[in-house]
């Protein structure tokens, strides 16, 4: 798609951040779960400790996808990663290339920042996700689980009550 166009996102962009984190919620069947707000946003991405970098697909001068990054670490390669929060492309772009271009985007990244891998998670539910992945050449780590803390149970063991 030659007039695609991948750029990190700046601060005057966090309406179209949320918007588009509302919409992959919408997807991903748990819009009851997102609480994030413009405030909330402008301070976890661009305040004076950014916990995460958000890069946005362009299409002339429109908003067609997004991916959310941030580095972790692995004690095993010694050396930071890029862990991919979340990917979405607006349903009516799908099928063009934008998420895989996403993709490339962020691996580029991880190879020039010298990230030792590249990680995220995908819902088992959603199988053209993970054929995308897999077709891209990842590994879905099936014995690998998950694991969460939030609310009454990060509060429960954060003061060692739980």
């Amino acid at each position: 798609m030659n007039n695609l166009r991948i750029s990190p996102a700046r601060a005057e962009d966090v309406p179209v951040i949320l918007e588009l984190i509302r919409a992959l919620g919408d997807y991903e069947r748990m819009s009851d779960q997102v609480v994030a707000t413009e405030d909330g946003l402008r301070v976890s991405l661009f305040g004076d400790r950014p916990a995460a970098e958000v890069v946005l697909a362009y299409v002339d001068q429109t908003v067609v996808g997004f991916a959310l990054f941030f580095h972790n670490f692995s004690t095993f390669l010694g050396r930071s990663g890029l862990y991919l929060e979340d990917l979405f492309v607006r349903p009516e772009w799908r099928g063009r290339g934008i998420g895989k271009e996403l993709m490339v985007h962020l691996a580029r990244i991880a190879v020039s920042r010298g990230c030792g891998r590249m990680e995220w998670a995908v819902l088992d539910w959603n199988e053209s996700a993970i054929g995308f992945y897999e077709r891209l050449g990842a590994h879905v780590m099936k014995e690998w689980q998950l694991c969460r803390l939030t609310g009454d149970s990060l509060a429960g063991v954060a003061s060692n009550q739980s």
